[in-house]
């Protein structure tokens, strides 16, 4: 296995399940409703802000494998449109799902010589780094998702005894 094929792996553990954490995007977002993902602690993100931030980055650099512009900007990484039904939420959830699919295929196909070249720019890295960056920021926000779902969960709890 080269190392495009091994940064694709980690994407789909991360989102899918099999790395050694054994928490994942979809299995952690499995059981929760549209109004647990949309429910607002304190001064965190809502579960549903962090799902599109993440994919936010994702969506913008398959288009960059397409041969598109880098068209992505951090103001708008949290810009999540509103969710106001379970199929809002449930599009959203497929939507990250599905592009981390997406991407896994693209990067697989790419040569390894690859990873060392600039992205679009020098001012980003070179895909390496972009490429690596997907995984970590993933697993940094899934912890914090599984810490949000645990408090809003406990919180319903609570109100319900």
């Amino acid at each position: 296995m080269n190392l495009m094929e091994l940064i694709a792996k980690h994407i789909r553990e991360v989102h899918f399940g099999g790395n050694w954490t054994t928490s994942n995007m979809k299995d952690v977002l499995s059981d929760v409703n549209w109004k647990e993902a949309t429910m607002k602690l304190d001064s965190f993100n809502t579960i549903a802000m962090l799902v599109f931030h993440t994919n936010y980055y994702i969506s913008a650099i398959i288009k960059v494998l397409q041969g598109e512009h880098l068209n992505a900007n951090d103001k708008y990484s949290y810009d999540l449109p509103p969710i106001q039904s379970e199929e809002d939420w449930e599009n959203l959830v497929n939507k990250a799902l599905s592009e981390a699919g997406i991407i896994a295929s693209y990067i697989e196909k790419l040569p390894d010589s690859m990873l060392q070249e600039d992205f679009v720019d020098k001012k980003y890295g070179n895909y390496f780094r972009n490429f690596h960056g997907i995984i970590e920021h993933t697993h940094y926000h899934l912890g914090q998702i599984v810490i949000l779902k645990k408090m809003i969960k406990n919180n319903i709890e609570k109100n319900i005894h």
